[in-house]
């Protein structure tokens, strides 16, 4: 006899009973351990580091790129193929569970911890970026406006979400409706078995922890920079690494405190929040901007995105040998990629009660419409300056592409006011992105404890904070970027057997469901015959003539 384990059936994994620290050891330490080490060799080589991040990012992307170009295709047909399938009627949590948030909240955190600062930062600087240095063709023309959005789609569109679908319908399934704990190693409980307890299960672990952080820290790097040059070009602070450590630090101990308030408070009412501002923020530059304009690019580019989806979906610029494709097209699959522990746990943690179908179509679908539609506003917007030699954005975006957004609002009335607002709305998505994450690494580093004491997502939240301005200090961007596509692709291979191992899972959910309704019906069956039975014995016999 022993502990109760966390195996089927058991409801104990997700509860933590301890007050300041409850931790898998053998996640926890070699989690720790590897990101400290990347810290201290990042700040003792210094700016050597840079070129060292450069050539990281190269080699991997020139040759791993046709990889991830044909993983990340695999993910959104497999997401697609699993929603039509007979098992898009499973329900997460099983036949009863009803869903745990409101249609509109769960919108809301969907779309705050999927694209976030994110968005923000890129959706004037990408189309503008595309724009002026196409992938192919000549720059600012007509034709490449329009392929500056559609490759903006690609980007931003289905095949992100298609990865956040794959990762947090696997967890949802195998944590709800298997009662195994939230982790990533608990998916592939059909393949290994209770070997998900043991160093296998936990190199998976400790994998998802590494590369939830670095792209975390990814995303907290880009959006500390929105924010510092904003305030330079509101107030004229120095937009300096030293102003955005600041910046990492005190946004830090603002996440910390959402964390300490938890899922329900904390992050859902700033998901919330950041969803109301951020339609206000929309819907200010529908009306004041180029209107028509904006909403025939909307329509126009996303039947652009539709008409080329294959081609683009599969483009490896392998005729051109260019190098356009590596800082773009790979950066963001690995980005995404080793954003989907984060993401995908997330998006599981509040999903329970809704179908697969349900799960699949909604996070595929709204957000992405979402996001186009902002991209358009935004991104739209700005291509419409440029082509009509109003203002030069794409100046101000080479110069430095995280002042991209408040150049753009300059052009329109109540400048000022806007980009105040911008700031204020990249801090709130910084904040959401940083607590909502610090709760995921928290899960996966407690054996998939839902609640976790506070103590334990504080430490994770200073962390977060920690690497990314360490990434900062060692090489800024292309820091940045090396560290997502670092940890993207040994966890690209583990998303194509999780994949298997779901589809396992769902068969024998399936067969259990079909067992279920057989036994049902023949009981259905036999209840009906014993009902005539009975009756015919209650009814007295017919009287003789």
């Amino acid at each position: 006899m022993g502990k109760k384990s966390s195996l089927p059936g058991s409801e104990d994994h997700l509860v933590s009973k301890k007050k300041y620290f409850d931790v898998d050891h053998q996640v926890f330490w070699p989690s720790a351990a590897i990101i400290l080490f990347f810290i201290v060799i990042t700040l003792s080589i210094g700016e050597p580091m840079n070129a060292i991040f450069a050539n990281i990012q190269d080699s991997i992307s020139e040759n791993a790129g046709w990889f991830f170009v044909l993983a990340v295709n695999f993910f959104l047909i497999f997401v697609l193929v699993m929603a039509g399938s007979r098992f898009g009627n499973i329900r997460l949590g099983g036949r009863m569970a009803k869903p745990e948030f409101s249609t509109g909240a769960w919108f809301a955190m969907l779309f705050s911890a999927g694209m976030g600062i994110g968005i923000l930062f890129w959706s004037v600087g990408e189309p503008i970026l595309h724009f002026v240095a196409p992938p192919f063709g000549s720059g600012g023309t007509a034709d490449s406006a329009e392929i500056a959005m559609r490759t903006t789609f690609l980007h931003w569109g289905l095949h992100a979400w298609g990865i956040y679908a794959l990762v947090g319908m696997a967890l949802a399934f195998f944590t709800f409706n298997k009662k195994l704990p939230l982790t990533i190693s608990s998916v592939f409980y059909p393949l290994i078995g209770n070997r998900i307890h043991g160093g296998l299960g936990k190199a998976i672990n400790v994998l998802a922890v590494v590369a939830t952080l670095f792209g975390l820290a990814t995303s907290l790097g880009l959006g500390v920079q929105q924010v510092s040059a904003g305030l330079e070009h509101l107030l004229g602070v120095s937009d300096s690494v030293t102003t955005q450590v600041l910046l990492i630090g005190g946004i830090t101990l603002a996440a910390t405190a959402s964390v300490v308030a938890g899922l329900s408070h904390g992050v859902k009412r700033l998901s919330q929040m950041n969803i109301i501002i951020g339609s206000f923020f929309l819907l200010f530059i529908l009306i004041v901007g180029p209107t028509l304009f904006i909403f025939g690019s909307f329509v126009q580019s996303m039947g652009g995105y539709l008409d080329n989806f294959f081609a683009m979906s599969f483009w490896t610029e392998t005729y051109q040998q260019s190098d356009w494709q590596k800082s773009w097209t790979v950066f963001y699959w690995a980005w995404w990629i080793s954003w989907s522990p984060f993401v995908g746990m997330f998006i599981a943690r509040i999903s329970r009660g809704r179908t697969l179908r349900e799960f699949i179509l909604g996070v595929l679908i709204v957000p992405t419409i979402i996001t186009f539609l902002w991209l358009s506003a935004f991104g739209g917007s700005a291509i419409y300056l440029e082509l009509n030699a109003l203002a030069e954005i794409s100046t101000a975006v080479s110069e430095n592409v995280a002042t991209s957004l408040y150049s753009l609002l300059e052009q329109f009335p109540l400048g000022a006011v806007t980009s105040i607002v911008g700031v204020v709305l990249v801090t709130s998505f910084f904040v959401t992105s940083s607590d909502s994450g610090s709760l995921v690494i928290d899960s996966l580093t407690a054996g998939g404890k839902l609640d976790a004491p506070v103590a334990q997502r504080v430490f994770w939240a200073v962390t977060e904070g920690a690497v990314a301005a360490v990434l900062l200090i060692g090489g800024g961007l292309g820091a940045l970027q090396t560290a997502a596509i670092i940890s993207g692709l040994p966890f690209a291979v583990v998303l194509i057997i999780m994949s298997y191992s779901l589809l396992k899972g769902l068969q024998d959910e399936q067969s259990k469901i079909r067992r279920y309704e057989i036994q049902k019906e023949r009981k259905s069956y036999q209840d009906i015959i014993s009902d005539v039975i009975k009756k015919r014995e209650k009814k007295p016999p017919k009287k003789e003539q």
